[in-house]
């Protein structure tokens, strides 16, 4: 065992030749090579043996497989040598000074929202090995580099797939370079600044930690949440009645009749949230009353754990929008310069979550019917009424060259090789309004225009089949362009008229899409916001947070009118 305090001090040596640039975030580095270099000492083989046997024993598509073979690669760049044992002069094998600070992290992982479970398991236990059992100790060893990844990767990326809570959730894990992040932190008098670094750096994400932090401590405070459930008007009975008075600090009462100067207060809460003021307890003015103090635990990690799917760069310009709170905003360098209201999709036809680029605006745009759309939609309409694609002043095209409905057997939209597509040309009734921004992507959704604007002014906006629909388009539009010389409000709203325009801005600007059930203001006040697509609460489940608890999607309590859009 001598030799292996030799040959860790010879490794470490090799690191700092080999690592990465001083300052060099690690979370930005990417590997671009594989070398397999050949182990030296007996415990580097017996590292290799263990690796090796593990990798290639795994099945091939199992999460087994994947972890070990990222560890044999890691250590073999590095001739399979140990980061984490060290050896004292009475020949007793202990952690490194950098392995006893990461353990520090990993008992304090529930301050992140972790698990500290998840780290400390019994794999990293030093009794379970001696220096006479290197076949031990290279499994400690290894053991040890798996937990740090993990830990790094959780407080990076989050500890939950987001596919596996819905496909919708279309999120890009963060690259780390994983070799480097290993290296820097054996080599580091400051393991646990390293890790710390690759936590994300959003004002909010910081402010829900704290806000965690300080959970328990205004826990005496702290009312419990007002329960989800049927709509509840003026004049009506509910037995969350007392405790929606107590919320609104009126005089206790059992009664559980909603009375006047319960809806006169309600109104009144409605109207400071930014609500729709009609006296209505519905999901929206709910999910408002249990913001600040009556905030859930469960509610804050779930939080933290999405804006660790965001990325870590939002651009300095950007524009954000948050699905559950149906709002939209320009952003420069963090501080709003442009918001309005937004109209999200469905539960049927949920807006998906990612971020993008706008590239470009698209002027009396032509509306492009999906498939879905005229096989749930359209074709039912022909059939009842064959006139319908030219009263909506629509298109039907065959090769792309346009073909009359009236010949078409429309039954046969319901087979998969339905040859036609539908698309509605500009004008005052198109469902895209006067204007779109594009942000090409698989899922085909965009912001656009919409002609239809009375759903803006209900608290609960979820109709659309999956776009985004802006209040007042070139208004935004305008803030959007605000850093485009040549492109404003005045020169997109002179293309008006009956032909499809495009304008290309030259800068490509940032959309984020995002589901936030949270927000917190600069003052520190934690706003609530309906689960409105059922994302928060399953994701409190697969964290284990709350296992009881069943994923539930916030009704649709309003009704929209009938209409044909996006």
């Amino acid at each position: 065992m001598n030799r292996f305090r030799v040959s860790l001090a010879t490794a470490l040596a090799v690191c700092a030749l080999s690592g990465p640039v001083v300052g060099q975030p690690v979370a930005s580095l990417e590997s671009s090579r594989i070398v397999i270099a050949p182990p030296q000492t007996d415990i580097a083989r017996i590292i290799k043996t263990g690796l090796s046997d593990t990798y290639y024993g795994a099945r091939k598509d199992s999460q087994a497989h994947t972890d070990a073979q990222r560890l044999y690669f890691l250590y073999g760049e590095r001739h399979f040598e140990p980061i984490w044992l060290n050896q004292n002069s009475a020949g007793q094998v202990a952690f490194s000074p950098a392995a006893e600070k990461i353990i520090a992290l990993f008992r304090n992982a529930a301050a992140e929202g972790l698990r500290p479970q998840d780290y400390l398991t019994a794999d990293i236990d030093l009794s379970r090995a001696s220096a006479q059992d290197g076949a031990a100790l290279a499994a400690l060893e290894t053991a040890f580099s798996q937990a740090t990844l993990r830990y790094a990767n959780h407080i990076h990326n989050g500890r939950i797939n987001p596919a596996s809570v819905s496909p919708l959730l279309d999120i890009t894990p963060k690259p780390i370079d994983e070799a480097a992040l290993l290296e820097q932190l054996a080599r580091s008098d400051d393991p646990a600044a390293i890790l710390n670094s690759l936590e994300p750096s959003h004002p909010e994400f910081l402010a829900l930690k704290a806000a965690l932090a300080n959970f328990e401590a205004t826990a005496a405070d702290r009312p419990a949440p007002i329960a989800e459930g049927a709509v509840l008007r003026p004049g009506g009975t509910d037995m969350r009645v007392p405790a929606i008075r107590a919320r609104l600090e009126l005089p206790a009462s059992a009664s559980t009749t909603y009375d006047e100067a319960t809806e006169v207060a309600v109104r009144t809460f409605q109207e400071n949230q930014g609500l729709e003021v009609d006296g209505i307890i519905g999901p929206a003015t709910v999910a408002a009353l249990n913001g600040g103090l009556a905030t859930r635990r469960e509610d804050i990690i779930a939080n933290m754990e999405r804006w660790r799917w965001m990325p870590s760069d939002l651009g300095d310009f950007r524009v954000f929008v948050n699905i559950p709170e149906f709002r939209l905003w320009v952003e420069r360098n963090g501080t709003p310069e442009y918001t309005t209201r937004v109209v999200v999709g469905t539960t049927k036809n949920q807006t998906p979550v990612f971020s993008d680029n706008i590239r470009h605006l698209v002027v009396n745009p032509y509306w492009n019917v999906p498939s879905s759309i005229i096989k749930g939609e359209i074709a039912p309409a022909v059939l009842r009424n064959p006139g319908y694609i030219d009263n909506q002043n629509m298109d039907l095209l065959y090769n792309g060259a346009p073909v009359s409905p009236w010949q078409v057997n429309w039954s046969m939209v319901s087979t998969t090789n339905f040859p036609f597509r539908v698309r509605q040309r500009p004008g005052p009734g198109n469902a895209l309004g006067q204007i779109k921004f594009l942000f090409p992507n698989k899922h085909d959704v965009y912001l656009h225009d919409t002609p239809s604007k009375s759903l803006f002014s209900r608290s609960y906006r979820a109709f659309s089949h999956g776009c985004v629909r802006v209040q007042d388009p070139m208004a935004f539009a305008d803030a959007l362009m605000a850093n485009e010389p040549t492109i404003s409000r005045t020169s997109l709203e002179a293309m008006f008229g009956s032909s499809e325009k495009w304008v290309n801005p030259q800068t490509r600007i940032p959309v984020h899409l995002a589901y936030f059930t949270l927000r917190v203001d600069a003052d520190g006040t934690i706003r609530s916001y309906g689960d409105v697509y059922g994302h928060n609460e399953k994701l409190i489940a697969a964290m284990g947070l709350n296992p009881v608890s069943e994923p539930a999607i916030v009704a649709e309590v309003e009704t929209a009118p009938e209409e044909l859009s996006p």
